[in-house]
């Protein structure tokens, strides 16, 4: 059974990663934020008693549905009012290590031409396409394993499957995103 503080300690901990993945799949801030933070309630009201060594594994399987269910609604919300066209944001916060070589700093930004701004966003949503165009599972499997930086074991745990299994995804996934990139002309 998980104490208080070993829960708070936990949340603390997964906080700030959980925070960009989020972002990454929802491409919203604020949305992410508070989908973390239903979460982490979820996780506290429903598995605090749960032993520590579980907690991360099921805090990833909370965020992921909880990620879901605001897909869902996004998807419900832009159905019954279609003429009302939903712009979402880009989350560029220069963190995230696939696409930090693209990412400029803000008062360099200001700097840079207009040739260089689009090429680099050009780039950062052909990797983002590319990762999106992944047969399910092997995104599932890239996301925890280099996103979120889980080992073989955790991953496996998380979805449902063999550690065999989560390697096999993983190197078709890298596999499929460099031949992608590469055929597009990047290279990372």
């Amino acid at each position: 059974m998980a104490t208080e503080q070993e829960l708070s300690d936990f949340l603390k901990g997964a906080e700030r990663r959980a925070f960009k993945r989020t972002v990454y799949h929802v491409r919203d801030e604020e949305a992410a934020l508070d989908i973390v933070q239903d979460s982490m309630m979820k996780l506290a009201e429903h598995y605090g008693d749960k032993p520590p060594n579980e907690l991360p594994l099921l805090f990833q399987r909370i965020l992921s549905n909880c990620t879901l269910d605001w897909f869902r609604r996004q998807k419900t919300r832009r159905a019954l009012f279609s003429n009302m066209s939903d712009i979402e944001a880009t989350a560029e916060d220069g963190e995230f290590d696939l696409l930090e070589h693209f990412t400029a700093e803000p008062d360099t930004r200001e700097s840079e031409s207009a040739e260089d701004s689009t090429r680099r966003a050009q780039i950062f949503h052909e990797i983002e396409e590319q990762i999106a165009a992944l047969p399910g599972r092997q995104r599932e499997a890239f996301l925890m394993r280099y996103w979120e930086e889980m080992d073989v074991a955790e991953t496996a745990a998380a979805m449902g499957c063999s550690e065999g299994s989560v390697k096999t995804h993983c190197s078709r996934a890298v596999h499929a995103l460099s031949k992608a990139l590469k055929a597009k002309g990047i290279s990372l």
